[in-house]
């Protein structure tokens, strides 16, 4: 479940901020990650994000509509099957993006850190130059400057010089950079696989437990056997 730590309240969420960049399947495998293990989750969803949710998997993300179009988008797979996964959203609560005045805008909210996924190149310049132009940047400011884990699962290639400097500046604030860059290790054999190794490993990076992905146990062919 979701143990009490000292300094914490009985709801100490995650937050998971959504960008604009491709990847809204990697978004949906740590949002059902966090709540398979039993995390309370603040879910921060920006404009851009919006359109390309809608560009990948034909779904809408509305702020009056919000936990309907959560289902939605949860329980549909990799591959765009919907009714894939069967997902409780109880623990979610969604802050709109333009809402400065929200929880995670402020320090004194209670959080246990944040993770955005994925990561755009503008969000990743946002944060790394403190512009927090909306909730998304906003909360990922405030999670550094509290020394709370940031994970930022950067999603786009190539990577040009600017946005690798804006990464070292995340990575010298404290954050954790994980680029969304699937492994074959633990034998992939579904595009949900390799979705859910990243998720996986950004799960890691917080040390929430996880059974996403097949672990290297140091034997070499282990991911060409069916388990």
């Amino acid at each position: 479940m979701n143990p009490v730590k000292p300094g914490e309240t009985p709801r100490t969420p995650w937050i998971v901020g959504v960008s604009g960049a491709s990847g809204t399947p990697y978004a949906a495998a740590v949002l059902r990650g966090l709540l398979d293990a039993g995390q309370s989750v603040d879910l921060v969803v920006s404009r851009a994000s919006r359109l390309t949710l809608l560009d990948e998997t034909g779904l809408p993300f509305r702020d009056a509509h919000w936990q309907d179009d959560l289902r939605a988008w949860l329980s549909r797979g990799a591959d765009g099957k919907p009714g894939t996964f069967d997902v409780d959203i109880t623990g979610v609560r969604h802050w709109s993006a333009g809402d400065l005045a929200a929880g995670p805008s402020s320090g004194s909210y209670p959080a246990k850190g944040m993770l955005i996924v994925p990561a755009s190149t503008a969000s990743v310049a946002g944060v790394a130059l403190g512009l927090s132009k909306d909730l998304l940047q906003r909360a990922a400011s405030v999670t550094l400057k509290e020394g709370r884990p940031l994970v930022v699962a950067v999603r786009e290639a190539p990577l040009n010089g600017q946005t690798l400097r804006h990464l070292v500046t995340l990575d010298d604030a404290g954050a954790v950079v994980v680029p969304a860059s699937p492994a074959f290790y633990a034998g992939a054999t579904h595009i949900q696989d390799l979705v859910d190794f990243v998720a996986g490993r950004a799960l890691d990076a917080v040390g929430v437990e996880h059974r996403l992905y097949r672990r290297w146990k140091g034997e070499l062919g282990g991911g060409s056997r069916t388990t």
